[in-house]
């Protein structure tokens, strides 16, 4: 690694010339990344209580399937 500096801001680079995030700028990708999984699991668990809805309309108790 080496360092130099973009935007004003001294950093680390790696070999392939790539700038290694600092460790608050790792905990940012990672919460945004819990959120994104946060936000596709609410909707999946959205979908599937409208489809064991459907299926309770037409007379079919999905939780004995």
């Amino acid at each position: 690694t080496y360092q130099g500096v973009e935007r004003l801001w001294l950093r680390c680079f790696n070999a392939k010339g790539s700038w290694i995030p600092t460790a608050d700028e790792q905990v940012s990708v990672a919460e945004q990344a819990l959120l994104q999984e946060r936000q596709r699991a609410d909707s999946e668990r959205q979908r599937a209580d409208r489809l064991a809805e459907k299926l309770r309309s037409l007379g079919i108790d999905p939780d004995e399937a």
